[in-house]
């Protein structure tokens, strides 16, 4: 009697799960598999040693540089070829010089970015973190970089300056309004499990219930239907989240040792 209790509690843990993926968002799905390997990529990189993480974080720069570079080139809009006034046209055709074509902004804008990216990972694994004076190293390696593609060595070094110097300027102001009219999300260190946990099921909407009452990572392998149900979580996702904790070996076996 006792197994094919537990047998039909299964079955019906299966279905509500079942069920449950077949209502969820397909955008949702996309969303939580993308931030499940964002995440392992970036814990797996973080572990390399500095010139890889550089090598790769510069590489990865470039190729989105390129690929933005490149679509503006294309969307620029073509120069008119009469009905304007010569002054005009030749104000224009400057213009275009300097831009370039796709492959010219996609091999421009390659260099900023890549630049920038490779600096400024750099700069964080050396300190520690991600302030003011990195954004603005990056910044002026950026601009740097972007001087000569763009005008090569037969450039002059005061052009190289200020336009470093000008990137740096614009990249701290803007890095200085981002710290004021954003506010960083800290991540609680308390709830690490359970926001995984949540995540893999895709009910990480109900973190928010989890902090409301106080059920931190310890509390996990302790977790009843009451308790889910005291902060106000459905009970298709209280099937979810009780049966993955039965189904974790660690938890599992912390909730063995407890009793």
């Amino acid at each position: 009697m006792g197994k094919n209790g537990e047998d039909k509690k299964k079955q019906e843990t299966m279905a509500v799960m079942s069920l449950m993926k077949d209502q969820q968002n397909p955008i949702q799905q996309f969303q939580v598999k993308f931030k499940e390997v964002e995440t392992g990529f970036k814990s797996w990189l973080s572990k390399q040693k500095l010139p890889v993480e550089a090598a790769i974080v510069t590489a990865m720069g470039g190729v989105q540089g390129a690929f933005i570079g490149g679509l503006m080139g294309t969307l620029s809009p073509e120069m008119p070829q009469s009905g304007i006034d010569p002054q005009a046209m030749a104000s224009l055709k400057q213009t275009q010089a300097l831009v370039g074509g796709p492959l010219v902004q996609a091999r421009n804008f390659a260099a900023i970015t890549g630049v920038n990216a490779g600096i400024a990972c750099i700069m964080k694994r050396i300190r520690g973190k991600e302030d003011l004076e990195s954004a603005v190293v990056a910044a002026l390696g950026s601009g740097a970089a972007y001087s000569l593609v763009s005008a090569g060595l037969q450039g002059q070094p005061g052009n190289a300056i200020a336009t470093a110097a000008g990137f740096a300027l614009f990249q701290g102001v803007f890095f200085k309004l981002g710290e004021r009219f954003s506010k960083p999300t800290i991540e609680d260190p308390y709830y690490t499990r359970g926001r995984s946990m949540l995540l893999k099921l895709g009910l990480e909407k109900y973190e928010k219930n989890f902090k409301k009452g106080l059920l931190a990572d310890p509390t996990l392998p302790l977790l009843t239907d009451s308790a889910l149900r005291d902060v106000s979580i459905p009970p298709g996702p209280r099937l979810l989240i009780l049966d993955h904790i039965q189904r974790d070996p660690e938890l599992k076996g912390k909730k063995g040792s407890r009793g």
